[in-house]
């Protein structure tokens, strides 16, 4: 497999469409819903993790470093 997507390279770090990513932040806990296409926070679309994180910290984060993950995907 290549690793393409629709003529896109597919990250390598991102889990499989329907993982639920769960962080705590500012006293609640926020879920973000892996899509094959995005990300989904609150019924939210979103083309990167770091969009949806930056919806729910109000500030720039690193997608993948706010939810614990590594290079692959797994939990650091």
């Amino acid at each position: 497999m290549s690793g393409k997507l629709g003529g896109m390279v597919a990250d390598p770090r991102k889990p499989a469409p329907g993982t639920k990513l769960v962080r705590e932040w500012g006293g609640e806990e926020h879920m973000v819903t892996v899509l094959a296409d995005g990300f989904e926070w609150q019924g939210r679309r979103f083309k990167s993790l770091s969009a949806a994180v930056r919806a729910i910290t109000g500030a720039h984060w690193n997608g993948w470093r706010f939810f614990g993950l590594d290079q692959t995907g797994g939990a650091r």
